[in-house]
Protein backbone atom coordinates (compact mmCIF):
# COMPACT_ATOMS: atom_id res chain seq x y z
CA UNK A 1 0.00 0.00 0.00
CA UNK A 2 2.86 2.36 0.82
CA UNK A 3 4.36 1.69 -2.63
CA UNK A 4 1.04 2.59 -4.26
CA UNK A 5 0.71 5.84 -2.27
CA UNK A 6 4.30 6.82 -3.13
CA UNK A 7 3.59 6.18 -6.82
CA UNK A 8 0.52 8.45 -6.71
CA UNK A 9 2.60 11.17 -5.02
CA UNK A 10 5.30 10.83 -7.69
CA UNK A 11 2.69 11.17 -10.45
CA UNK A 12 1.47 14.51 -9.10
CA UNK A 13 5.00 15.75 -8.44
CA UNK A 14 5.62 15.89 -12.20
CA UNK A 15 4.11 19.18 -13.36
CA UNK A 16 3.61 18.19 -17.00
CA UNK A 17 1.97 14.89 -16.09
CA UNK A 18 -0.25 16.60 -13.50
CA UNK A 19 -1.42 19.16 -16.08
CA UNK A 20 -2.11 16.43 -18.64
CA UNK A 21 -4.20 14.42 -16.16
CA UNK A 22 -6.26 17.47 -15.12
CA UNK A 23 -6.73 18.55 -18.76
CA UNK A 24 -7.88 15.04 -19.73
CA UNK A 25 -10.28 14.87 -16.79
CA UNK A 26 -11.87 18.23 -17.61
CA UNK A 27 -12.44 17.38 -21.29
CA UNK A 28 -13.92 14.00 -20.39
CA UNK A 29 -16.20 15.79 -17.93
CA UNK A 30 -17.38 18.08 -20.75
CA UNK A 31 -18.16 15.00 -22.85
CA UNK A 32 -20.11 13.31 -20.06
CA UNK A 33 -22.16 16.45 -19.39
CA UNK A 34 -22.90 16.82 -23.10
CA UNK A 35 -24.17 13.24 -23.22
CA UNK A 36 -27.18 14.30 -21.15
CA UNK A 37 -28.07 17.39 -23.22
CA UNK A 38 -31.18 16.38 -25.19
CA UNK A 39 -31.67 17.58 -28.75
CA UNK A 40 -33.45 20.98 -28.75
CA UNK A 41 -37.15 20.54 -29.50
CA UNK A 42 -37.57 17.06 -27.94
CA UNK A 43 -39.35 16.39 -24.64
CA UNK A 44 -36.87 14.36 -22.49
CA UNK A 45 -39.70 12.90 -20.36
CA UNK A 46 -41.03 10.84 -23.29
CA UNK A 47 -37.92 8.85 -24.22
CA UNK A 48 -38.71 5.59 -22.36
CA UNK A 49 -39.29 3.61 -25.58
CA UNK A 50 -36.00 4.86 -27.06
CA UNK A 51 -34.06 3.84 -23.94
CA UNK A 52 -35.66 0.39 -24.05
CA UNK A 53 -34.69 0.00 -27.71
CA UNK A 54 -31.13 1.18 -26.99
CA UNK A 55 -30.66 -1.64 -24.48
CA UNK A 56 -31.28 -4.42 -27.03
CA UNK A 57 -29.34 -5.97 -29.90
CA UNK A 58 -26.86 -4.02 -32.01
CA UNK A 59 -28.30 -0.72 -30.79
CA UNK A 60 -26.99 -1.55 -27.31
CA UNK A 61 -23.50 -1.55 -28.85
CA UNK A 62 -24.11 1.92 -30.33
CA UNK A 63 -25.48 3.12 -27.00
CA UNK A 64 -22.40 1.74 -25.24
CA UNK A 65 -19.98 3.50 -27.62
CA UNK A 66 -21.89 6.77 -27.14
CA UNK A 67 -21.89 6.47 -23.35
CA UNK A 68 -25.71 6.26 -23.16
CA UNK A 69 -26.21 9.35 -25.35
CA UNK A 70 -27.96 7.27 -28.04
CA UNK A 71 -30.78 6.32 -25.67
CA UNK A 72 -31.13 9.88 -24.31
CA UNK A 73 -31.51 11.52 -27.77
CA UNK A 74 -28.51 13.64 -26.85
CA UNK A 75 -26.61 16.06 -29.05
CA UNK A 76 -23.81 13.42 -28.86
CA UNK A 77 -26.21 10.58 -29.76
CA UNK A 78 -24.16 9.34 -32.73
CA UNK A 79 -21.01 9.30 -30.60
CA UNK A 80 -17.69 8.37 -32.18
CA UNK A 81 -18.95 5.35 -34.13
CA UNK A 82 -19.02 7.26 -37.46
CA UNK A 83 -15.38 8.27 -36.90
CA UNK A 84 -14.43 4.69 -36.01
CA UNK A 85 -16.21 3.41 -39.14
CA UNK A 86 -14.41 5.98 -41.29
CA UNK A 87 -11.06 5.07 -39.71
CA UNK A 88 -11.61 1.38 -40.50
CA UNK A 89 -12.50 2.16 -44.11
CA UNK A 90 -9.44 4.40 -44.58
CA UNK A 91 -7.26 1.75 -42.94
CA UNK A 92 -8.52 -0.90 -45.35
CA UNK A 93 -8.03 1.46 -48.29
CA UNK A 94 -4.44 2.00 -47.11
CA UNK A 95 -3.86 -1.72 -47.63
CA UNK A 96 -5.71 -2.26 -50.91
CA UNK A 97 -5.53 1.06 -52.84
CA UNK A 98 -2.11 2.23 -54.15
CA UNK A 99 -3.01 5.93 -53.67
CA UNK A 100 -3.55 5.45 -49.94
CA UNK A 101 -0.57 3.08 -49.68
CA UNK A 102 1.67 5.84 -51.01
CA UNK A 103 0.12 8.29 -48.56
CA UNK A 104 0.88 5.96 -45.65
CA UNK A 105 4.57 5.89 -46.57
CA UNK A 106 4.92 9.69 -46.59
CA UNK A 107 5.50 9.84 -42.83
CA UNK A 108 3.99 12.66 -40.78
CA UNK A 109 2.63 14.56 -43.79
CA UNK A 110 0.97 11.38 -45.04
CA UNK A 111 -0.58 10.75 -41.61
CA UNK A 112 -2.08 14.26 -41.61
CA UNK A 113 -3.56 13.68 -45.08
CA UNK A 114 -5.02 10.35 -43.95
CA UNK A 115 -6.58 12.05 -40.92
CA UNK A 116 -8.10 14.68 -43.18
CA UNK A 117 -9.59 12.02 -45.44
CA UNK A 118 -10.97 10.28 -42.32
CA UNK A 119 -12.69 13.50 -41.24
CA UNK A 120 -14.26 14.01 -44.67
CA UNK A 121 -15.53 10.43 -44.72
CA UNK A 122 -16.87 10.85 -41.17
CA UNK A 123 -18.97 13.82 -42.31
CA UNK A 124 -20.29 11.70 -45.21
CA UNK A 125 -21.27 8.88 -42.83
CA UNK A 126 -22.90 11.38 -40.46
CA UNK A 127 -24.93 12.81 -43.34
CA UNK A 128 -26.48 9.34 -43.72
CA UNK A 129 -26.74 8.34 -40.06
CA UNK A 130 -28.21 11.65 -38.87
CA UNK A 131 -31.47 11.41 -40.90
CA UNK A 132 -31.65 7.67 -40.12
CA UNK A 133 -31.46 8.43 -36.39
CA UNK A 134 -34.20 11.04 -36.69
CA UNK A 135 -36.40 8.62 -38.65
CA UNK A 136 -35.89 6.07 -35.87
CA UNK A 137 -36.89 8.70 -33.28
CA UNK A 138 -40.13 9.42 -35.13
CA UNK A 139 -40.97 5.70 -35.25
CA UNK A 140 -40.18 5.02 -31.57
CA UNK A 141 -41.23 7.99 -29.45
CA UNK A 142 -44.75 9.53 -29.58
CA UNK A 143 -45.40 12.57 -31.81
CA UNK A 144 -46.16 14.69 -28.75
CA UNK A 145 -42.46 14.42 -27.76
CA UNK A 146 -41.53 16.70 -30.68
CA UNK A 147 -42.17 20.28 -29.69
CA UNK A 148 -41.57 21.59 -33.24
CA UNK A 149 -42.38 18.74 -35.67
CA UNK A 150 -41.72 19.04 -39.36
CA UNK A 151 -39.09 18.74 -42.06
CA UNK A 152 -37.26 21.88 -40.93
CA UNK A 153 -36.83 20.44 -37.44
CA UNK A 154 -35.33 17.22 -38.87
CA UNK A 155 -32.78 19.22 -40.86
CA UNK A 156 -31.92 21.30 -37.79
CA UNK A 157 -31.59 18.20 -35.56
CA UNK A 158 -29.40 16.44 -38.14
CA UNK A 159 -27.04 19.44 -38.26
CA UNK A 160 -26.87 19.41 -34.43
CA UNK A 161 -26.07 15.66 -34.43
CA UNK A 162 -23.30 16.17 -37.01
CA UNK A 163 -21.87 19.10 -35.03
CA UNK A 164 -22.06 17.05 -31.82
CA UNK A 165 -20.01 14.19 -33.24
CA UNK A 166 -17.46 16.58 -34.76
CA UNK A 167 -17.14 18.28 -31.36
CA UNK A 168 -16.56 14.89 -29.70
CA UNK A 169 -13.87 14.17 -32.32
CA UNK A 170 -12.27 17.53 -31.50
CA UNK A 171 -12.30 16.66 -27.79
CA UNK A 172 -10.61 13.33 -28.58
CA UNK A 173 -7.90 15.00 -30.66
CA UNK A 174 -7.23 17.58 -27.94
CA UNK A 175 -6.88 14.81 -25.34
CA UNK A 176 -4.45 12.94 -27.61
CA UNK A 177 -2.35 16.07 -28.24
CA UNK A 178 -2.36 17.77 -24.84
CA UNK A 179 -3.82 15.18 -22.47
CA UNK A 180 -3.03 11.62 -21.52
CA UNK A 181 -3.69 8.58 -23.69
CA UNK A 182 -5.65 8.16 -26.92
CA UNK A 183 -8.54 10.62 -26.80
CA UNK A 184 -11.12 8.67 -28.82
CA UNK A 185 -10.39 5.46 -26.91
CA UNK A 186 -10.69 7.26 -23.57
CA UNK A 187 -14.04 8.76 -24.59
CA UNK A 188 -15.35 5.29 -25.42
CA UNK A 189 -13.94 3.85 -22.19
CA UNK A 190 -15.50 6.58 -20.03
CA UNK A 191 -18.89 5.81 -21.58
CA UNK A 192 -18.47 2.14 -20.69
CA UNK A 193 -17.21 2.81 -17.16
CA UNK A 194 -20.14 5.18 -16.53
CA UNK A 195 -22.49 2.19 -16.88
CA UNK A 196 -20.55 -0.01 -14.43
CA UNK A 197 -21.83 1.49 -11.12
CA UNK A 198 -25.48 1.16 -12.22
CA UNK A 199 -24.90 -2.40 -13.45
CA UNK A 200 -23.14 -3.37 -10.21
CA UNK A 201 -25.88 -1.75 -8.12
CA UNK A 202 -28.59 -3.62 -10.05
CA UNK A 203 -26.73 -6.91 -9.60
CA UNK A 204 -26.15 -6.30 -5.87
CA UNK A 205 -29.77 -5.28 -5.42
CA UNK A 206 -30.96 -8.49 -7.06
CA UNK A 207 -28.63 -10.70 -5.03
CA UNK A 208 -28.85 -9.03 -1.61
CA UNK A 209 -32.10 -7.07 -1.36
CA UNK A 210 -34.24 -9.57 -3.29
CA UNK A 211 -32.20 -12.58 -2.05
CA UNK A 212 -32.13 -14.09 -5.55
CA UNK A 213 -29.81 -17.00 -6.27
CA UNK A 214 -27.34 -17.18 -3.39
CA UNK A 215 -27.40 -13.67 -1.95
CA UNK A 216 -24.19 -11.87 -1.05
CA UNK A 217 -22.08 -15.05 -1.36
CA UNK A 218 -22.98 -15.39 -5.04
CA UNK A 219 -22.16 -11.71 -5.60
CA UNK A 220 -18.69 -12.23 -4.12
CA UNK A 221 -18.18 -15.30 -6.34
CA UNK A 222 -19.19 -13.23 -9.40
CA UNK A 223 -16.69 -10.50 -8.52
CA UNK A 224 -13.90 -13.10 -8.07
CA UNK A 225 -14.75 -14.65 -11.45
CA UNK A 226 -14.80 -11.18 -13.03
CA UNK A 227 -11.32 -10.52 -11.59
CA UNK A 228 -9.90 -13.67 -13.20
CA UNK A 229 -11.64 -12.83 -16.49
CA UNK A 230 -9.85 -9.45 -16.43
CA UNK A 231 -6.52 -11.20 -15.76
CA UNK A 232 -7.07 -13.59 -18.70
CA UNK A 233 -8.05 -10.69 -20.98
CA UNK A 234 -4.90 -8.76 -20.03
CA UNK A 235 -2.84 -11.83 -20.91
CA UNK A 236 -4.59 -12.03 -24.30
CA UNK A 237 -4.11 -8.31 -25.04
CA UNK A 238 -0.42 -8.32 -24.08
CA UNK A 239 0.51 -11.75 -25.45
CA UNK A 240 3.19 -11.61 -28.18
CA UNK A 241 5.51 -13.94 -30.06
CA UNK A 242 8.96 -12.35 -30.35
CA UNK A 243 10.75 -13.00 -33.65
CA UNK A 244 14.53 -12.39 -33.39
CA UNK A 245 16.01 -10.06 -36.03
CA UNK A 246 19.76 -9.72 -36.54
CA UNK A 247 21.14 -6.56 -38.13
CA UNK A 248 24.33 -6.71 -40.16
CA UNK A 249 27.39 -4.76 -39.03
CA UNK A 250 28.27 -1.63 -40.98
CA UNK A 251 31.43 0.42 -40.48
CA UNK A 252 31.14 4.08 -41.48
CA UNK A 253 34.34 6.00 -40.78
CA UNK A 254 35.50 5.03 -37.33
CA UNK A 255 32.06 4.01 -36.08
CA UNK A 256 30.30 0.67 -36.22
CA UNK A 257 26.55 0.53 -36.83
CA UNK A 258 24.21 -2.45 -36.55
CA UNK A 259 25.37 -5.85 -35.41
CA UNK A 260 22.65 -5.99 -32.74
CA UNK A 261 19.76 -8.39 -32.23
CA UNK A 262 16.27 -7.03 -31.82
CA UNK A 263 12.81 -8.58 -31.81
CA UNK A 264 9.61 -8.16 -33.79
CA UNK A 265 6.64 -8.62 -31.40
CA UNK A 266 3.86 -10.42 -33.29
CA UNK A 267 0.67 -10.06 -31.27
CA UNK A 268 -1.47 -13.08 -30.48
CA UNK A 269 -4.54 -10.87 -30.88
CA UNK A 270 -3.53 -8.48 -33.64
CA UNK A 271 -7.16 -7.86 -34.63
CA UNK A 272 -8.16 -6.33 -31.28
CA UNK A 273 -11.89 -5.84 -30.73
CA UNK A 274 -12.88 -5.57 -34.41
CA UNK A 275 -13.82 -9.28 -34.96
CA UNK A 276 -16.39 -9.08 -32.14
CA UNK A 277 -17.90 -5.87 -33.57
CA UNK A 278 -18.14 -7.37 -37.08
CA UNK A 279 -19.65 -10.60 -35.75
CA UNK A 280 -22.21 -8.73 -33.63
CA UNK A 281 -23.26 -6.71 -36.67
CA UNK A 282 -23.81 -9.84 -38.78
CA UNK A 283 -25.71 -11.61 -36.01
CA UNK A 284 -28.43 -8.96 -36.42
CA UNK A 285 -29.38 -10.29 -39.89
CA UNK A 286 -31.49 -13.23 -38.61
CA UNK A 287 -33.94 -10.62 -37.28
CA UNK A 288 -34.85 -9.92 -40.91
CA UNK A 289 -36.21 -13.48 -41.15
CA UNK A 290 -38.69 -12.90 -38.33
CA UNK A 291 -41.06 -11.12 -40.73
CA UNK A 292 -41.81 -14.34 -42.62
CA UNK A 293 -43.92 -17.13 -41.14
CA UNK A 294 -41.77 -19.88 -42.69
CA UNK A 295 -38.56 -18.63 -41.10
CA UNK A 296 -39.90 -17.14 -37.86
CA UNK A 297 -38.81 -20.14 -35.76
CA UNK A 298 -35.31 -20.14 -37.28
CA UNK A 299 -35.00 -16.40 -36.66
CA UNK A 300 -36.01 -16.84 -33.01
CA UNK A 301 -33.38 -19.58 -32.56
CA UNK A 302 -30.58 -17.59 -34.18
CA UNK A 303 -31.51 -14.38 -32.35
CA UNK A 304 -31.49 -15.77 -28.81
CA UNK A 305 -28.29 -14.39 -27.17
CA UNK A 306 -28.37 -17.17 -24.58
CA UNK A 307 -29.06 -19.99 -27.04
CA UNK A 308 -26.61 -22.68 -28.16
CA UNK A 309 -26.80 -22.04 -31.91
CA UNK A 310 -26.51 -18.28 -31.54
CA UNK A 311 -23.33 -18.52 -29.46
CA UNK A 312 -21.84 -21.33 -31.56
CA UNK A 313 -22.27 -19.36 -34.81
CA UNK A 314 -21.20 -16.15 -33.05
CA UNK A 315 -18.00 -17.76 -31.73
CA UNK A 316 -17.11 -19.27 -35.12
CA UNK A 317 -17.67 -15.90 -36.81
CA UNK A 318 -15.38 -14.19 -34.29
CA UNK A 319 -12.65 -16.72 -35.09
CA UNK A 320 -13.13 -16.25 -38.84
CA UNK A 321 -13.06 -12.44 -38.60
CA UNK A 322 -9.97 -12.63 -36.40
CA UNK A 323 -8.10 -14.40 -39.23
CA UNK A 324 -9.55 -12.00 -41.81
CA UNK A 325 -8.72 -8.79 -39.94
CA UNK A 326 -5.26 -10.06 -39.00
CA UNK A 327 -4.55 -10.87 -42.65
CA UNK A 328 -5.71 -7.37 -43.64
CA UNK A 329 -3.79 -5.41 -41.00
CA UNK A 330 -0.55 -7.46 -40.76
CA UNK A 331 1.45 -7.44 -44.00
CA UNK A 332 4.38 -9.93 -43.84
CA UNK A 333 5.63 -8.86 -47.28
CA UNK A 334 5.96 -5.21 -46.22
CA UNK A 335 7.61 -6.26 -42.96
CA UNK A 336 10.10 -8.37 -44.89
CA UNK A 337 10.91 -5.52 -47.32
CA UNK A 338 11.42 -3.01 -44.51
CA UNK A 339 13.66 -5.46 -42.69
CA UNK A 340 15.73 -6.05 -45.83
CA UNK A 341 16.13 -2.30 -46.49
CA UNK A 342 17.49 -1.79 -42.97
CA UNK A 343 19.96 -4.66 -43.29
CA UNK A 344 18.07 -7.00 -40.97
CA UNK A 345 17.34 -10.71 -41.29
CA UNK A 346 15.84 -13.50 -39.22
CA UNK A 347 18.58 -16.01 -38.25
CA UNK A 348 18.27 -19.13 -40.38
CA UNK A 349 15.78 -17.56 -42.83
CA UNK A 350 16.70 -16.07 -46.18
CA UNK A 351 15.75 -12.39 -46.66
CA UNK A 352 12.91 -11.52 -49.01
CA UNK A 353 10.23 -14.02 -49.98
CA UNK A 354 11.32 -16.70 -47.50
CA UNK A 355 11.14 -14.21 -44.63
CA UNK A 356 7.64 -13.13 -45.68
CA UNK A 357 6.51 -16.77 -45.84
CA UNK A 358 8.02 -17.46 -42.42
CA UNK A 359 6.29 -14.45 -40.83
CA UNK A 360 3.01 -15.42 -42.47
CA UNK A 361 3.29 -18.99 -41.13
CA UNK A 362 4.06 -17.76 -37.60
CA UNK A 363 1.11 -15.35 -37.69
CA UNK A 364 -1.22 -18.13 -38.83
CA UNK A 365 -0.11 -20.36 -35.96
CA UNK A 366 -0.38 -17.79 -33.17
CA UNK A 367 -3.67 -16.41 -34.51
CA UNK A 368 -5.39 -19.78 -33.94
CA UNK A 369 -5.18 -19.74 -30.12
CA UNK A 370 -5.72 -15.98 -30.17
CA UNK A 371 -8.96 -16.33 -32.14
CA UNK A 372 -10.11 -19.20 -29.92
CA UNK A 373 -9.65 -17.22 -26.71
CA UNK A 374 -11.22 -14.14 -28.31
CA UNK A 375 -14.29 -16.22 -29.20
CA UNK A 376 -14.50 -17.42 -25.58
CA UNK A 377 -14.36 -13.80 -24.35
CA UNK A 378 -17.08 -12.88 -26.87
CA UNK A 379 -19.56 -15.50 -25.58
CA UNK A 380 -18.77 -15.19 -21.86
CA UNK A 381 -21.64 -12.70 -21.28
CA UNK A 382 -24.08 -15.38 -22.50
CA UNK A 383 -22.76 -17.83 -19.89
CA UNK A 384 -23.06 -15.10 -17.25
CA UNK A 385 -26.71 -14.50 -18.17
CA UNK A 386 -27.44 -18.23 -18.04
CA UNK A 387 -26.02 -18.31 -14.48
CA UNK A 388 -28.42 -15.56 -13.43
CA UNK A 389 -26.31 -12.40 -13.85
CA UNK A 390 -28.29 -9.34 -14.93
CA UNK A 391 -27.94 -8.21 -18.55
CA UNK A 392 -26.23 -4.94 -17.60
CA UNK A 393 -23.58 -6.57 -15.40
CA UNK A 394 -23.12 -9.59 -17.70
CA UNK A 395 -21.78 -7.34 -20.49
CA UNK A 396 -18.67 -6.65 -18.39
CA UNK A 397 -17.76 -10.36 -18.32
CA UNK A 398 -16.63 -10.25 -21.95
CA UNK A 399 -17.25 -8.81 -25.38
CA UNK A 400 -16.32 -5.35 -26.59
CA UNK A 401 -16.77 -3.72 -23.16
CA UNK A 402 -14.09 -5.85 -21.52
CA UNK A 403 -11.56 -5.65 -24.36
CA UNK A 404 -11.89 -1.86 -24.69
CA UNK A 405 -11.60 -1.34 -20.94
CA UNK A 406 -8.47 -3.48 -20.64
CA UNK A 407 -6.77 -2.13 -23.76
CA UNK A 408 -7.36 1.56 -23.02
CA UNK A 409 -6.38 1.27 -19.34
CA UNK A 410 -3.15 -0.53 -20.26
CA UNK A 411 -2.25 2.11 -22.87
CA UNK A 412 -2.93 4.99 -20.46
CA UNK A 413 -0.96 3.38 -17.63
CA UNK A 414 1.92 2.78 -20.03
CA UNK A 415 2.04 6.51 -20.82
CA UNK A 416 2.00 7.38 -17.12
CA UNK A 417 4.85 4.94 -16.50
CA UNK A 418 6.91 6.41 -19.33
CA UNK A 419 6.59 9.87 -17.72
CA UNK A 420 7.70 8.44 -14.37
CA UNK A 421 10.71 6.65 -15.86
CA UNK A 422 11.80 9.78 -17.77
CA UNK A 423 12.00 11.64 -14.45
CA UNK A 424 13.97 8.78 -12.85
CA UNK A 425 11.10 7.61 -10.69
CA UNK A 426 10.15 3.96 -10.26
CA UNK A 427 7.54 2.58 -12.64
CA UNK A 428 4.06 1.41 -11.70
CA UNK A 429 5.29 -2.12 -11.01
CA UNK A 430 8.10 -3.42 -8.80
CA UNK A 431 9.34 -5.84 -11.43
CA UNK A 432 9.24 -5.49 -15.21
CA UNK A 433 7.60 -2.76 -17.23
CA UNK A 434 3.97 -2.24 -18.12
CA UNK A 435 3.06 -3.05 -21.72
CA UNK A 436 0.20 -1.53 -23.64
CA UNK A 437 -1.47 -2.93 -26.75
CA UNK A 438 1.45 -1.75 -28.87
CA UNK A 439 4.17 -2.39 -26.32
CA UNK A 440 7.33 -4.26 -27.27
Amino acid sequence: MKKFIDTIKNIFKIEELRKRIIYTFLLLLVYRLGSYVVLPGIDPTQLENLQTQASQGLLSLLDMFSGGAFGHASIFALGVMPYISASIVIQLLGIMVPFFQKMQREGESGRRKMNQWTRYLTIGILALQGPAYMANLHSIIPPSAFLFPGFTFNIFATIVLIAGTMFVMWLGERITDRGLGNGISLIIMVGIVARLPFALFAEASGRIVQSAGGGILMLVVELIILFFVFVATIALVQGTRKIPVQYAKRIIGNKQYGGVRQYIPLKINAAGVMPIIFAQALMMFPLLLSGFNATRGLAATLSNPSGLWYNLIYGLMVMAFTYFYTAVTVNPTMMSEDMKKNGGFIPGIKPGKKTAEYLDAVMSRITLPGSFFLAIIAILPAFARILGVTNQFASFFGGTSLLILVGVILDTLQQIESHLLMRHYDGLMKTGRLKGRSGM
